[in-house]
């Protein structure tokens, strides 16, 4: 048996034990978190990608792009064109001037001009064996302008100062002026058009250096935004407006652009 002192003295000390070992297991609890290396702390993290100087600050970058293409037809078929004769042509320069302002960064821009003609003196639309348009005297010229901001950041591939990549953000505005004329005679009837054109885009591109100041280079648009605004005149009475946009995140494979660049 225990006696009743003895019962009162066990109860009584049973809270202060408690109390004693929460203490002692917290300090334990503690001393291990403060003694632990900082797990929230992070270790500095590099790609071990070595920056070299591509194109070295203070260098001027000028260079010209050309392109020109020219096709005739007599008489041709393809698919339910036939007995097309006509010729067309294109003809498009875009001169460029830029500045090296810090290593692998330069800033400039660029102008271009750009005419084409098509001129169609027949041709057959045959879609079935009973329907089947015929299109003649069909004639359009239009010519272009427009002048280019660029900025472009430069990666060499490896250490090598001869192969390297650019990429290039452009601001864009131009103009231009366009005809279309179809019919003869009597039934001649034409079409005057002005437009307006802004592009924000992004042009990635490959540089192949020949030697010390003469390169290779060419690039593709990838990401841009368009605006475009026309007015057009027919017979020079009836007047007409018309707008669109457009944006795009896709390879155009028909705005790859060849040139050569010189780096003085």
């Amino acid at each position: 048996m225990v006696c009743k002192k003895c019962r009162n003295f066990g109860a009584v000390n049973e809270p202060r034990m408690n109390f004693r070992l929460n203490v002692i297991i917290a300090c334990v609890v503690a001393a291990v978190f403060w003694l632990r290396p900082d797990v929230t702390a992070q270790e500095h993290f590099t790609r071990g990608i070595e920056s070299i100087s591509f194109v070295p600050k203070g260098q001027w970058i000028t260079g010209v792009s050309v392109s020109y293409s020219q096709s005739n037809q007599d008489k041709y078929q393809f698919l339910v064109f036939e007995n097309l004769s006509g010729d067309t042509y294109t003809f498009k320069v875009s001169p460029m001037l830029m500045y090296a302002f810090r290593d692998n960064l330069a800033l400039g821009g660029r102008l271009g001009y750009q005419r084409q003609r098509t001129r169609l003196n027949s041709a057959d639309v045959v879609l079935d064996s009973e329907t089947e348009y015929n299109m003649d005297n069909l004639y359009s010229i239009s010519h272009s302008y427009y002048g280019t901001c660029a900025f472009r950041q430069y990666l060499s591939l490896g250490n090598t100062t001869r192969f390297g990549l650019f990429n290039e953000v452009q601001l864009q505005l131009g103009g231009g002026q366009s005809k279309i004329c179809s019919g003869a005679g009597d039934e001649l009837t034409g079409t005057y058009e002005r437009n307006f054109n802004l592009h924000v885009g992004l042009a990635p591109g490959l540089i192949v250096f020949l030697n010390n100041y003469s390169a290779i280079e060419v690039n593709v648009g990838v990401l841009g935004f368009n605006y475009n605004k026309v007015r057009s005149t027919t017979d020079q009475i009836y007047v007409a407006h018309r707008s669109n946009s457009s944006a795009n995140f896709r390879i155009n494979l028909f705005s790859i652009t060849f040139g050569a660049a010189f780096y003085i």
